[in-house]
């Protein structure tokens, strides 16, 4: 009897993805501060379109938009590693950023370029390591257990092979991260950025993973974070000597365990080829500030649009949901957010609106807002949500509980009256 291999798994992270495919498009660029962010300007359009003689690579970097003559709203998508050593970084605001680096160009973002480019980069791993996880437009994981070099030198001898067809194919770079799980893998990859190659075996758990920072660990966010330093609990070593009585007296028995576990690198997860979406979103940052009553017109016009869009990417996909929310913005960049759970499962765009205006109820209204979104969880397959209804009720009942949703939903009140 021979023994099974060791299990190795990969996690593999673009490096500056959406700044890296536009450096492919402006080599003049490389090595400065640039900022991907919000949609395309009059400036962009003049920049790309203005003089059709000279190609991209062509145009002198002086002529590039920056950030500090940038005006309105809008957040930061990602940014070069140039720009990130002046503290600028993904998620922040355009003009919180143009105080930070001015001096940074500033470009638009390209959704249908960035995918051209996943899809490249994912279709070499595949070919290399079939069975992958999409996590995200720029990072997978891998399963490096079976396939030939998965093992060797702990998988180092794969993540460079698929780094080197990556970089030949597409020009881009990835780091990756070989574990005895994704956990590990996760927080490996981060280890050597950019271009780097990290491998943690199991007994490096307490070199390599126990100094870390608790936020290190995927799962854990910034309030659970704050609960365990206001514990004393800093590093990832001190969760793992944490008594479990401890946690569970915190954390409750479920999380506690998952902590437990996660400290001391225990993560039995596969690596799932295909899966299925968790919730479907939609969102909108304002020109500027509305008020809940003052735009209330604006606003229920937004809503609506939301509740539609929402509607329409559900039915393109193939996806019912039963439980829709509501995220706000304040103009101290505060959030809220407010779920409300539906008796059956839909698509359609009035039944959201109707459940999105009952969670709106719960939302503080009494301050300006800067953003809307409207997101439906809960998600099922359409068919299987169907197959679902018909065993639960008759036929008679789901039709008169659709025509209630349908005249509930054209009911429902503006933005302001909710």
């Amino acid at each position: 009897m021979t023994d099974l291999p060791l299990r190795r798994i990969a996690h593999l992270d673009m490096d500056a993805f959406y700044a890296s495919v536009e450096l492919l498009r402006y080599p003049q660029l490389k090595g400065l501060p640039v900022v991907i962010g919000g949609g395309r300007r009059k400036a962009d359009e003049d920049l790309m379109l203005g003089d059709t003689s000279r190609a991209l690579h062509e145009i002198p970097v002086a002529e590039f938009p920056l950030l500090r003559d940038y005006t309105g709203r809008g957040v930061i998508t990602t940014a070069t590693y140039a720009a990130r050593q002046f503290g600028v970084g993904s998620a922040m605001g355009l003009m919180k950023a143009a105080q930070l680096c001015p001096q940074a160009v500033l470009l638009p973002v390209d959704f249908a370029q960035y995918r051209h480019y996943s899809q490249r980069f994912k279709a070499i791993i595949t070919d290399i390591a079939p069975v992958m996880e999409n996590r995200g437009v720029d990072e997978v994981y891998i399963d490096f257990t079976e396939v030939p070099g998965g093992q060797r030198e702990g998988g180092r001898v794969l993540a460079r092979l698929i780094q080197k067809a990556i970089f030949e194919d597409t020009g881009l770079t990835c780091s990756v991260g070989v574990a005895p799980n994704k956990l590990l893998a996760k927080m490996a990859s981060e280890f050597n950025k950019p271009k780097g190659i990290s491998v943690v075996m199991d007994e490096d758990l307490q070199s390599a993973i126990w100094p870390l920072a608790c936020r290190k660990i995927n799962g854990i966010g910034p309030k659970a974070d704050a609960r365990l330093q206001a514990l004393g609990i800093h590093t990832i070593g001190q969760l793992a000597a944490a008594e479990p009585a401890l946690l569970a007296q915190h954390f409750g028995p479920r999380t506690s365990a998952w902590l437990h576990a996660a400290a001391h690198g225990r993560d039995n997860s596969a690596v799932h080829t295909s899966s299925e979406p968790v919730s479907m979103s939609r969102e909108t940052t304002f020109d500027r500030d509305l008020h809940a009553v003052r735009d209330r017109a604006a606003l229920g016009a937004v809503f609506t649009r939301l509740c539609e869009q929402v509607a329409a990417d559900l039915q393109r996909k193939g996806y019912m949901g039963r439980t829709i929310g509501v995220k706000l913005r304040f103009a101290d960049f505060r959030i809220a957010t407010r779920d409300h759970t539906i008796g059956a499962y839909t698509d359609q765009a009035t039944t959201i609106r109707q459940a999105a205006g009952q969670a709106l109820k719960r939302a503080p209204l009494d301050q300006r807002l800067r953003l809307l979104g409207v997101r439906v969880g809960g998600l099922l397959p359409a068919a299987e949500a169907v197959a679902l209804a018909a065993g639960t009720r008759t036929a008679g009942s789901a039709a008169t509980q659709d025509e209630h949703n349908s005249d509930a939903a054209q009911q429902a009140p503006l933005f302001s009256d909710i």
